[in-house]
């Protein structure tokens, strides 16, 4: 492996990290609707567990209401147990046509327990993303080891790497406090 590969393969782990961070933070309800909130409900169709998104159509008629318009009507009272019993703390209103979901202002004592889960989240991410300079490091080490590269390119990739890593982590505490600002705005 030479450097430019090298850097090409951190910075695309680290990218794919954040991403990941990113997509966590945005499952979080922040007290407003919107359709990613529901991006991780499986539904059972037909004895396969599906994405809701695949079954049916999500749709935002105000920032306090979500629907979804599902394709096939036999499919409701599974798409309608699967919102109950997922970990969001919906209640959905079936009218044999569409399904509302009302989402409820937040109270202060759930918003700081959804600040906690993006803090769980945006750690995850950075241990991550210090698991991936590490791997680099010691791509580094190896390179050096094998003669392939002096001491002095060494300490440079090493600088680089970090440099990398030290750029991702703030990302990361970006995209966390700005999902924490979200979440505490009434």
């Amino acid at each position: 492996m030479d450097y430019n590969q090298l850097k090409t393969d951190t910075n695309e782990r680290m990218e794919k990290t954040l991403d990941t961070i990113k997509n966590d933070l945005s499952g979080l309800r922040a007290g407003r609707a919107h359709a990613s909130l529901l991006d991780g409900i499986m539904v059972d169709a037909y004895g396969t567990m599906s994405p809701l998104n695949q079954i049916g159509t999500i749709g935002v008629p105000d920032a306090r209401t979500l629907s979804v318009s599902v394709w096939d009507k036999n499919l409701l009272k599974g798409v309608e147990k699967a919102l109950r019993e997922s970990d969001l703390g919906l209640n959905p209103m079936n009218d044999g046509q569409t399904i509302r979901i009302p989402i409820p202002p937040l109270s202060e004592e759930r918003r700081k327990e959804l600040v906690k889960i993006a803090g769980k989240y945006a750690e995850q991410g950075k241990i991550a993303i210090r698991n991936i300079r590490r791997d680099a490091m010691d791509e580094v080490k190896k390179m050096k080891k094998d003669a392939l590269i002096s001491e002095d390119e060494e300490k440079r990739y090493n600088n680089d790497i970090q440099k990398w890593t030290d750029e991702a982590i703030k990302k990361a505490d970006d995209l966390y406090a700005a999902t924490e600002k979200d979440i505490m705005q009434v």
